[in-house]
């Protein structure tokens, strides 16, 4: 028999189908359970549950060296919505991921393109066996959580260590990235792999960075606010963001941010690992640079209220077919966060429609029951 790698033929592909169905089966099981625990039960978000929506218009500006796609026109404007918020406590004082969500689009859910993407340039997990597993080593008491998946994992430290920001002075001048590759075709059909992220539209100092070492560091383990420091509301950046993009617009001065892009071209020898979000571009050792370069520019107008704050969500589905996810073969599969991520709109469907049944989750109070679960607790008894 035909031997691939001396393994049987046979034996290999019948490996492969296993390895697709069982990332299947898991992405289904993992929706479901998010679906009924908190989509249902608490009216949850899976993360980033206090957050802001702010809306104006995206402008397509692109660097002219960067390579044409069909989707990213220059000159053409579109309404969008972002969505500041933090990971995963609702206390912005705390040590926590911030994030920035950008949705083409003014709508709760409909959207010609939406990324999604998070403070420092690498992640804490790497694909999807290591995100359950991250999950499952949670065990959050009193602000201090992932404690084992720390001594588990060293790299998944680095990975906290470079992405929680500390009382940052503002969500604007912030640098966030989606950290997992998605695909980017050109208009003459070369593929290539994308990462994003966005900066402020002036180069600002950006805030909440706190080196190790200095008197201020803590283990990323422990998020919890800092009593000794009069801390500030829970929140305080929505407050800030709210009243910045109020006086900003009156001003004449809206609050504009850069998209950017960061390209690799496809090629069949491919190291794999240029599509762990645990590793930059360039990767050690690599020589070749792969600069950032401006898609465009969006302003910012207004701020929606709290009810808006809940009902806006995201999709990775909400892409064209040049811009789309990397397809993934098993969950030890690099891309496999993205399928996974594909796969949870029922989730996020779900917890839609239990606001309609049950009534939207009380706002989040300024300073009550700080490093706690109190808001989970609400949403359970209202």
């Amino acid at each position: 028999m035909e031997q691939i790698s001396n393994i049987p033929v046979t034996r290999w592909w019948v490996s492969r189908v296993w390895d697709r169905f069982s990332l299947y089966m898991v992405s289904r099981l993992f929706t479901f359970a998010i679906a009924m625990t908190m989509g249902w039960s608490t009216r949850q978000r899976m993360s980033h549950n206090n957050g802001i929506v702010g809306r104006g218009k995206f402008t397509i500006d692109p660097d002219p060296l960067l390579p044409p796609n069909d989707f990213w026109i220059k000159g053409e404007v579109k309404s969008c919505r972002i969505r500041h918020a933090a990971a995963t406590f609702y206390d912005d004082a705390m040590g926590a991921i911030r994030s920035l969500s950008l949705k083409l689009g003014d709508d709760n859910w409909e959207s010609e393109f939406d990324l999604e993407l998070n403070t420092g340039s690498i992640s804490l997990f790497w694909n999807a066996k290591s995100f359950l597993k991250l999950a499952s080593l949670r065990k959050e008491k009193y602000g201090v959580e992932y404690g084992e998946y720390y001594k588990l994992y060293p790299v998944a430290k680095e990975g906290a260590r470079r992405t929680l920001r500390r009382d940052p002075s503002s969500f604007t001048n912030l640098v966030y990235y989606n950290k997992t590759p998605l695909l980017y075709i050109s208009t003459d059909g070369t593929k290539y792999y994308a990462k994003y992220r966005t900066v402020p539209f002036k180069q600002v100092e950006e805030t909440g960075k706190v080196p190790t070492g200095s008197p201020q560091w803590v283990e990323p383990e422990n998020q919890r606010i800092d009593p000794t420091t009069n801390p500030k509301s829970r929140n305080y950046l929505k407050d800030e963001f709210h009243h910045t993009v109020r006086d900003r617009n009156a001003m004449g001065d809206p609050v504009k941010y850069r998209l950017q892009v960061q390209l690799r071209k496809h090629s069949d020898d491919q190291d794999p690992r240029i599509f762990n979000c645990c590793i930059d571009w360039p990767m050690p050792g690599e020589k070749e640079e792969f600069p950032w370069r401006d898609i465009g520019y969006f302003e910012i107008n207004e701020t929606l209220d709290w009810e808006e704050s809940l009902k806006t969500t995201f999709s990775f589905n909400n892409m064209p077919k040049s811009l789309g996810v990397i397809p993934a073969k098993s969950m030890y599969d690099y891309n496999s966060l993205n399928y996974m991520r594909k796969h949870i709109d029922f989730a996020k469907k779900v917890r839609l429609w239990t606001y309609k049944v049950k009534g939207l989750p009380p706002e989040i109070p300024d300073d009550n029951f700080r490093n706690s679960s109190w808001f989970i607790d609400q949403s359970r008894k209202t």
